[in-house]
């Protein structure tokens, strides 16, 4: 049984499972919390279940980001080369029309 409280933005370890998690979001009123695994996964719990797990607070990961931020930034990259792109047809364009 935990004795720890959930708090947005620090991040547990739940010591049966070994899996670490950061807590992304707390509903008082449905009392609930959400929580995003160190790979994406997210997942709710309830206030008791909670409680109930063999947790302990720990330090955020040192590559704490997970994959998903990689894909994002994968997504920038080509949204930026596609910008690159766009600009180099417009300079052609206009270079034709300082030609003419």
């Amino acid at each position: 049984m935990s004795d720890v409280d959930p708090i947005i933005g620090n991040w547990y370890r739940n010591e049966e499972t070994g899996n670490d998690f950061e807590v992304v979001a707390l509903d008082e009123e449905a009392q609930t919390i959400e929580i995003q695994y160190f790979d994406g996964d997210i997942e709710e719990l309830d206030l008791d279940a909670w409680y109930e797990l063999p947790l302990e607070a720990i330090e955020a990961p040192d590559d704490w980001s997970g994959p998903y931020d990689e894909i994002e930034v994968d997504e920038l990259d080509d949204y930026n080369e596609d910008e690159e792109e766009e600009f180099s047809e417009d300079d052609d364009l206009l270079n034709d029309r300082d030609e003419d």
